[in-house]
């Protein structure tokens, strides 16, 4: 099956006959939508819908992935990654990856920041980059640790987040925004079979395939030195880079959360990366 087909696949299965105004009854024997369900809703035939589940036929016009969108009742990022699955793959000349540098401008202005904590992450979800209030909100937001095996594989990640399964949940669903067009990079399955091997919350999250680019909200943190933090979140993709992206963690001024913020700037001390 391609991951276009299995992407149709469980997001069929996962809305139910009620959800899109069709009768349900008590003799179903799949879960979810039926395939000629999904095909009359979308006005496609059963058999076209079929050869595209199976993977026989893997590009479909934006017609009919506008179709299947609708069809499946998807949000605006989950159907932006209908759509790259949807397109036909591009001849693959893979290069030698070159080693990710974050620009000196960057560095100079997150260094900038005392009570603003900054980290850069690379392609991989792994930080390169990063000042020393955010070293001292989690030491796992150091240079050279990948984020996302920290958050599901780390047990001091789950004493962090006080919602730590409302976290890896975004952060799953993410991920899926971010790489639909790298789903045969060596590098990302290498990351998704540990992670698959290793955390059960990750297999899980990654066999619901949710997709969402949420760049901006509220991070809950339980801080061992200073206790509950309540800080907003932003990324904010580097332009003229290969796919890394800034991330920062502020708190409100004039709140709780931003006196301790402050006081874990003045604990924290510089050290050079």
């Amino acid at each position: 099956m391609s991951n276009l087909g299995e992407y149709l696949k469980v997001r069929r299965e996962r809305l139910q006959p009620e959800d899109v105004g069709l009768p349900g009854g008590s003799r179903r024997r799949v879960p979810g939508l039926r395939r000629e369900e999904v095909a009359l809703l979308a006005g496609i035939s059963v058999e076209y819908y079929l050869r595209l589940e199976q993977g026989r036929d893997q590009h479909p016009s934006d017609q009919v992935v506008g179709s299947l969108a609708r069809a499946l009742q998807l949000e605006a990022d989950a159907e932006s990654y209908l759509k790259k699955l949807a397109e036909p793959a591009r001849p693959s000349r893979r290069r030698a990856a070159k080693p990710e540098k974050v620009s000196a401008g960057v560095l100079s202005l997150i260094d900038s920041w005392p009570t603003t904590a900054a980290l850069v992450q690379g392609r991989y979800l792994t930080t390169l980059a990063t000042n020393p209030l955010a070293v001292a909100i989690s030491p796992y937001f150091a240079p050279g640790v990948n984020t996302l095996r920290a958050a599901f594989l780390e047990p001091e990640m789950r004493e962090l987040y006080r919602d730590w399964e409302g976290m890896t949940g975004k952060a799953v669903a993410y991920l899926r925004s971010v790489i639909a067009d790298s789903l045969d990079d060596p590098r990302l399955l290498e990351l998704i079979g540990e992670l698959s091997v290793h955390s059960e919350r990750f297999r899980t999250l990654w066999a619901r395939q949710d997709v969402r680019r949420k760049t901006s909200g509220l991070t809950e943190l339980n801080h061992p030195q200073v206790g509950e933090l309540d800080l907003q979140y932003e990324k904010l993709a580097l332009p003229g880079t290969e796919g890394q992206m800034l991330i920062t963690y502020h708190a409100v001024p004039g709140t709780p959360s931003h006196e301790k913020l402050e006081l874990l700037a003045h604990l924290s001390e510089r050290s050079p990366r």
